[in-house]
């Protein structure tokens, strides 16, 4: 591996992390993600043919196995817990709190999509992919990819009208 390709691959590892962290909703599992996906494309550098994307593949790589650990979750059962949000907040002060609330009913919402939206979602809102660059990178045709976002934007604009008429008939939510 050239040093270049190696400088590469770790100034990836912010952007793999915070995706790990978008599918995975635990750090700690986020974390577990991002070192297989390294190992895995370490073992596999020469399937990584140059003057493509080296993130599109990276990502790829880590949504595979995200999508393997699900599986293995489904047929063997689950262990691990998800990281609660209120034990990531930050000092307590009320901007703090609001920022700590709003983000922990994102990652809420973010958590109950369907894996398909939910990986599609990240790279682009998250990311900041082109609907192209995700397309490629999930292997989608563009209009399939269009289609689960929005399916997400449609949900999310559903359950904040769910959640406003909730609070306007005074029920908790």
């Amino acid at each position: 591996m050239t040093p270049d390709l190696w400088n590469a691959l770790t100034a990836l590892q912010p952007r793999l992390r915070r995706f790990a962290l978008g599918l995975s909703g635990s750090l700690d599992e986020a974390d577990d993600l991002v070192q297989a996906a390294y190992e895995r494309a370490i073992g596999r550098i020469e399937q990584w043919q140059a003057g493509t994307r080296l993130d599109s593949w990276m990502y790829r790589i880590l949504q595979s196995i995200h999508l393997n650990r699900i599986q293995s979750r489904r047929v063997r059962g689950s262990h691990l817990q998800p990281v609660d949000p209120d034990t990531l907040r930050a000092p307590d002060n009320e901007r703090a709190l609001v920022a700590s609330m709003t983000l922990a009913k994102v990652r809420a919402f973010i958590d109950r999509l369907p894996e398909e939206q939910r990986a599609a979602l990240l790279l682009v809102s998250v990311e900041g992919l082109s609907y192209r660059e995700a397309a490629d990178t999930l292997n989608l045709p563009i209009g399939t990819l269009t289609s689960r976002i929005a399916r997400a934007h449609r949900l999310a604009r559903l359950r904040g009208r769910d959640g406003a008429a909730r609070r306007f008939r005074g029920d908790p939510s």
